[in-house]
This record gives C-alpha cells, sequence and structure tokens, in this order.
C-alpha cells in the first residue's frame, strides 16, 4: 500500500524578472520556454508538479542550471513561487503568514545545503543546539538533544571542538546534526555531499542511509550525481530547463525513459547497480538455497547468486518466496545486456 503524501505541489512556477505574474496570468499560465525567454524572463521552474510520500528519499536532480535548487526553495517557500499550489500536510503553504511560516520551518523543516554554513565561532555542541536555542528551550534541554544527535551521527567526544578542528565530513555531519535536532517532518538537502572528496562523500552516503534507517524521514534530496541519486532514492524527479520531465524510480527511469534526454541521461550507468532481482527473475520457484530478497539491486547480490551452483529462492517482503534467480540472468546484466524476462 502506498504511503500517504506528505508534501506536493501543483503547476508551480518560478520565473525571473519584472512584472512575471502579469505575464503568466496573461499567458493563460502556460508559456512555452521561447515565449518566456522572448518576454524577459527566466524560467526557472516550469508548471512543476509531484508529490513526496511520507517516509521516502525523493531525488530531485538534473544539470546544473536545470532549476532544482530553485524549485526546493519554493517548496519551503524560501523564495516565494510566481504561480502555483504547495500541500505540506494538507496545508496550502502559499496561503500561511510568514509567522506561520517561520514556526514550521522551525519545528517541522531541517534543511542541509552544500555549503556547511556552521557558526565559526560555536562549538559542536552550540552549533547544534543553536536551533534549539532558536526555538526558545532552556539550555539543559536543548543542549541534552543536541548531545543526542551528535552521538546519532557519530561525533560523540567532539562537543567542544570549533568548526576549524573538524575535516569536511565531520563539518558536514554537525549540519546534519543541526537539521535534525529540530526533529523535522521534512528534510530538504540540497548537494550536501558534493563539496567532499570522493571516500568521503561515499562515507557519508552510507551515514545517511544508516540515518534514515533509523529515523524514516520524509527527504527531499538534491543532486546532479546519478550514482548517488540510484543509491539513495527511492524515486527520482528528473528536471530540465525548469520542467520536471519525468518522475519515476531509478529503475524505472532506466528501463523506461520518458524522453530522449532521460535516456541520455541514464545511458552510462551499469544496469546491476539499478535493476532489483525482480524485474530479471523467473516465476519458477526454487527447490532451495539461500533466499535472496526481491528489492535486492543486482549489483549487492551478484556474487552470491553467481557462486550458487543452482537458482535461488526470490524472497518478497512478507517472507513468501515469489520466484527464482539464476546466474545466467545476473551474468547477462553484468556484461551489459538486459534479459528478456
Amino acid at each position: 500500500m502506498e504511503k500517504p503524501i506528505k508534501l506536493s505541489c501543483r503547476h508551480i512556477w518560478k520565473l525571473f524578472g519584472d512584472g512575471a505574474e502579469d505575464f503568466l496570468a496573461s499567458s493563460n499560465s502556460s508559456p512555452s520556454l521561447d515565449q518566456i525567454k522572448k518576454g524577459g524572463f527566466i524560467g526557472a521552474v516550469r508548471d512543476a508538479n509531484i508529490d513526496v510520500r511520507d517516509g521516502e528519499i525523493f531525488v530531485i536532480m538534473g544539470l546544473s542550471g536545470s532549476g532544482k535548487s530553485t524549485l526546493v526553495r519554493c517548496l519551503s517557500r524560501l523564495i516565494e513561487p510566481t504561480a502555483g499550489e504547495l500541500l505540506f500536510e494538507g496545508k496550502d503553504l502559499r496561503i500561511a503568514s510568514d509567522d506561520e511560516m517561520i514556526e514550521i520551518r522551525r519545528h517541522k523543516m531541517g534543511m542541509v545545503f552544500q555549503h556547511f554554513a556552521l557558526l565559526p565561532h560555536l562549538t559542536v555542541l552550540e552549533n547544534v543546539a543553536f536551533p534549539l536555542d532558536v526555538q526558545g528551550m532552556d539550555q539543559p534541554t536543548r543542549e541534552s538533544k543536541a548531545r543526542e544527535v551528535i552521538e546519532l551521527v557519530g561525533l560523540s567526544g567532539r562537543e567542544s571542538y570549533y568548526p576549524r578542528e573538524l575535516s569536511g565530513g565531520q563539518q558536514q555531519r554537525v549540519g546534519i546534526a543541526r537539521s535534525l535536532a529540530v526533529e523535522p517532518d521534512l528534510w530538504f538537502l540540497d548537494e550536501p555531499f558534493s563539496a567532499l572528496d570522493p571516500l568521503i562523500r561515499r562515507e557519508m552516503q552510507d551515514e545517511f542511509l544508516r540515518l534514515q534507517a533509523m529515523l524514516h524521514k520524509t527527504i527531499v534530496f538534491i543532486t546532479h550525481d546519478f550514482d548517488e541519486a540510484i543509491r539513495l532514492a527511492d524515486r527520482i524527479a528528473i528536471m530540465q530547463e525548469g520542467e520536471v520531465i519525468q518522475v519515476a524510480t531509478p529503475e524505472e527511469l532506466v528501463r523506461h525513459p520518458a524522453t530522449e534526454y532521460v535516456e541520455e541521461f541514464t545511458r552510462h550507468i551499469p544496469r546491476a547497480k539499478v535493476l532489483t532481482v525482480k524485474s530479471i527473475m523467473s516465476d519458477e520457484k526454487a527447490e532451495s538455497g539461500d533466499g535472496v530478497a526481491a528489492s535486492a539491486r543486482i549489483d549487492d547480490v551478484a556474487r552470491q547468486i553467481v557462486k550458487a551452483d543452482r537458482a535461488l529462492p526470490v524472497i518478497d517482503t512478507e517472507g513468501k518466496t515469489v520466484g527464482s534467480i539464476g546466474r545466467e540472468a545476473v551474468i547477462e546484466i553484468l556484461l551489459g545486456e538486459e534479459p528478456v524476462v
């Protein structure tokens, strides 16, 4: 059963330029990109529609300038959309007052950006406790909560360090801890790992997935890195020139791209990293052997399957055997061929 929708945007536009609202109204809220450019406007977000479900990691990706960061700032109303509807937990954020938005951001939304923006004169503990201080929480309580999330992100023992005394990865952990301290219902992360070295970035992705397995947050995550997206995402929205052109699971994007642009975007992604066991399994039941999860990515279980001397049973989330998978199907995927099943 699908989870309830946490955040929706309907026909969101963000045009930069004087008179954008009047221009959009005069064009019946459906101007072409060419009309937008001729009118002297920048179409940062064009008629975007997405639904983010409770507890999922929803990744928004695209090339530089595609509008992904602008869309996320519209979703949190850090910038005001030119037109459209924003629904968070059923409430229309576009009609919320400034005071209401401040309270929502303080208590229900967490944000992590590419640049850590830590306060250099505050220690790790003080940085993490800072948003709780803004909420008016008393010092003993906020420091206690801050210590809990510092431990959660693996920084225990560094509470008294200053940002300059931390590595880049450790600074990013402080940023993550600070955003988690308010216990957000909705967590926005805008390319949080892109400034990190590749090895540290991989470690931070592992840490992020560990935290999500524990906390089950609703997350909107921006990246331009498809490898990162397929590793983290439940679903991905691909943007091009301000437009959301496809929303799908990583597997669906690779197997059924909606446009040539999406196909080109995903062309060089190894299928084993994306395809699940369920997508290539046989309906025939295996008699014995260690079970393989239907939802597992081929890349994660390829060694186990190839080394087995027979087809292995495929198990669903309820522990039932739903099919089998043998080494031949996996080898075809590893060789870059997708079997017909």
